[in-house]
This record gives C-alpha cells, sequence and structure tokens, in this order.
C-alpha cells in the first residue's frame, strides 16, 4: 500500500497542507487558495462580476469539465424567472438550499435566486 493510505489532511496558515504519511507527516504546497476550483481565474472574474462564491464555483468547474462555450450554449433553456409562479419559485430556492424565502413577494424571490 502507499505512504498516502488513510492520510489526514490538516491545513495549516501559508497555503501549505500537512500530510500524514506513514512516515511521518510532511508539508505540501497547495496550488492556489480554493483548490476544489478548476479554473481559478473564471472564477475570480465571476466574484468580481458579482457573482456568488457558490455561482461562481459551479460555473468555472463545469466551464472546466465541459468547456466555456458548451456551458455557455447550456444555459437559456428554462423560461425566465419573471414568468414562474410564486410556488415555482419557492420550490426553486428550496432545491438550492436558501434560506429566508418563505415570505419573499415575487420580486424579491427573483433578486434572492438571482444573487445567491
Amino acid at each position: 500500500m502507499g505512504a498516502f493510505r488513510g492520510a489526514a489532511h490538516i491545513l495549516s496558515a501559508g497555503h501549505t497542507v500537512g500530510v500524514k504519511t506513514s512516515e511521518g507527516t510532511k508539508t505540501v504546497a497547495r496550488k492556489d487558495s480554493q483548490p476544489q476550483l478548476k479554473d481559478q481565474e473564471l472564477y475570480e472574474e465571476l466574484r468580481e462580476k458579482g457573482d456568488s462564491k457558490e455561482k461562481a464555483a459551479r460555473i468555472s468547474n463545469a466551464a472546466a469539465n465541459r468547456g466555456q462555450s458548451t456551458v455557455a450554449k447550456s444555459g437559456g433553456q428554462s423560461s425566465p424567472y419573471e414568468e414562474w409562479t410564486v410556488d415555482d419559485l419557492k420550490k426553486r430556492a428550496k432545491e438550492l438550499d436558501l434560506r429566508g424565502y418563505s415570505k419573499l413577494n415575487k420580486g424579491e424571490l427573483i433578486e434572492k435566486l438571482r444573487d445567491h
């Protein structure tokens, strides 16, 4: 078995990771501040435009996996939120695990969905 069997990852300051191995703990430099992101540049660009962390991460990872032009083409398949019923908007908010949407009016729901 490899030296990393059962490894425990411990984050520490300075963008390094302490990894316990059978030979002891080794410090390994992380690639970036958010290693779960596959396209850090796109993520940062989306965040600067005002997208939420979650939305920016979803889009940047999808673009890295499927190609940016494919992700762009896949948008727009649903009707605009303005055409949805309040019940449908609330169901979507629940799917996205949003909080505090139950007493919002239609306009506020749309804003919350777009800003998550």
